[in-house]
């Protein structure tokens, strides 16, 4: 049976990607108070690694990318004036949003795929992933926070994923996540705020708990004290354009009036909660 030509065109795409930079920004002003991240923007792989031994189809799943989140990004992004950082690598190749000792940094296996290039991996090819790939990222949405307090504003951070409708054969109510550990600043006000109207099933928490070591959310915003979110949302309702422009524009109205709030803006510390997997 003949490849779609959606995934064969992707293919070629991820084959030929010569001079790759790990890491897709986008400008914005400093004063929106707000920087926008999305570790698992792209499906795409540097050169040197092909395909990772996978069919084209792989790559259009949510194995390898967050399905919509990076339109929902660059849209929120256009409609706020914030900076974003996005990742241009495929989540396959090595997972931005895992700590850099996380077992599941680089999968063998994802939802019943297996990943032939990862099947044997050792150490020093983690290692050069994570160099090449992860490090670059992390370092990106760094130097984006240094930049920002220095020029006196102390951001929150906002980070888009997206969840399957279906996951080991249950499926999922919520339309919407809002995932946080220990800082409920921008948290608690979005989870009412979404809920506000009675039309979404909002998870506090769900589809994934947001307790994660190491993982962006804590790397950057919980030990450096910033206020912080991850919101996910269930990618049936983000996967055209139509669904993109209705959920960014949600978002956008909902943050808004959150991130306007003088005292969201400055740097508190909060004790952790204890970590939980997540698959």
């Amino acid at each position: 049976m003949a490849e779609p030509l959606a995934t064969r065109a992707h293919l070629r795409q991820v084959r030929r990607m010569a001079d790759f930079v790990p890491v897709e920004r986008i400008d914005g002003a400093p004063e929106s108070g707000v920087l926008l991240i999305c570790d698992h923007a792209s499906a795409a792989l540097p050169q040197d690694y092909d395909t990772l031994g996978l069919g084209a189809a792989a790559f259009a799943r949510h194995i390898a990318y967050d399905i919509g989140a990076a339109a929902i990004t660059r849209r929120l992004a256009a409609q706020l004036h914030a900076p974003a950082i996005l990742s241009t690598f495929s989540r396959l190749l090595i997972d931005p949003n895992r700590g850099a000792d996380d077992p599941t940094l680089v999968m063998r296996l994802s939802d019943g795929a297996l990943i032939p290039g990862n099947a044997h991996i050792d150490e020093a090819e983690i290692d050069r992933r994570r160099e090449c790939c992860w490090r670059p990222y992390r370092d990106a949405i760094a130097r984006q926070i240094d930049a920002m307090l220095a020029s006196g504003v102390t951001p929150a951070i906002v980070s888009i994923h997206s969840f399957t409708p279906v996951w080991k054969g249950a499926a999922r109510p919520w339309h919407v996540g809002v995932l946080w550990d220990c800082d409920a600043r921008l948290a608690r006000p979005l989870i009412d705020a979404l809920s506000a109207k009675g039309d979404l099933v909002v998870g506090d928490n769900e589809p994934y708990d947001g307790a994660l070591e190491g993982d962006t959310m804590h790397d950057l915003g919980t030990m450096r004290g910033l206020p912080h979110v991850l919101i996910e949302i269930r990618q049936d309702l983000i996967n055209d354009d139509a669904g993109q422009d209705e959920w960014a524009a949600r978002l956008a109205t909902e943050l808004r009036p959150i991130l306007a709030e003088p005292g969201l803006h400055r740097r508190e510390f909060h004790p952790t909660r204890t970590r939980a997997p997540r698959p």
